[in-house]
């Protein structure tokens, strides 16, 4: 089975220049913001970071094709870079410092693409989170000064803690009952939204988490990481893997009481 560490080690790099890009128009006064298509913000520094990503990997990748949210597909076979220059764009254009760069590899595969490296680079928080298929999860400042990640070993809903982003998207879907009830069942909830719910998955730090409405690019990253730290990520369909539109993860002990609530349409 190939190793993928040089891919992670690329996908380091790969952050660290949108990092750069990023954290420079971070709260900046003059920072551009246009409404795409389908109503949501893009800045400047969206563009720019998902271009610079895009021009080091035509020349570390050439052969491997290119998928981002502002420039869509690029290339063909069986390898593909899903991109997110900055998910949490609206925090972002804000002034919140909740939001990353999310870049994964995905493999040509039984089932489909799946991802098989992932980086999540948070810099206004200070934080990145990396995985790569066979080799685990981990946090820290860079690849020779991190930690291993492992999900929670709680296993009751009444003492599991649950994340989402927002109500509005479960009550469109016709999950808001199913919601609520499992928020009335655990022991805590919280609405931090984004990518960030995924690595405190990841971390241990909340059990189980789910969004009703997604793209591949906000989850190619996310999954492998929380899978690699031994969780479990699927669609609220229950199929492994960020294909479904949508997203619940957990530590793999909570994954059916998590779907029993948000996976049928009620």
């Amino acid at each position: 089975m190939p190793d993928y560490l040089d891919d992670l080690r690329l996908a380091h790099v790969l952050a660290d220049a949108a990092d750069a890009a990023t954290t420079a128009r971070f709260k900046a006064l003059d920072l551009k913001v246009e409404t795409k298509p389908d109503m949501t913000p893009v800045s400047e520094a969206d563009k720019a970071a998902e271009e610079i990503i895009r021009g080091q990997l035509q020349r570390a990748r050439p052969r491997d094709a290119i998928l981002g949210e502002e420039y869509g597909v690029e290339g063909t076979g069986p390898r593909r870079w899903v991109v997110d220059p900055i998910d949490g764009t609206k925090n972002y254009v804000r002034g919140v410092p909740v939001w990353a760069t999310l870049i994964a590899l995905m493999e040509a595969g039984e089932g489909g693409y799946q991802p098989v490296v992932g980086v999540v680079s948070a810099p206004a928080l200070g934080r990145r989170w990396w995985a790569a298929k066979g080799h685990g999860a981990y946090s820290g400042r860079s690849l020779s000064s991190a930690t291993r990640l492992h999900v929670s070993r709680v296993a009751d809903l009444a003492d599991a803690s649950f994340a989402y982003s927002s109500l509005s998207g479960w009550e469109e879907q016709g999950r808001l009952d199913g919601f609520l009830d499992l928020t009335r069942r655990v022991w805590r909830t919280r609405a931090y939204g984004d990518f960030w719910p995924y690595m405190m998955v990841a971390e241990g730090a909340v059990d189980l988490c789910a969004e009703p409405e997604l793209s591949l690019w906000d989850m190619a990253a996310t999954a492998i990481v929380v899978t690699e730290a031994g969780g479990t990520f699927t669609g609220l369909d229950g199929r492994p893997g960020p294909h479904s539109g949508n997203a619940a993860a957990s530590n793999g002990l909570l994954h059916d009481a998590l779907l029993d609530h948000l996976g049928p349409r009620r």
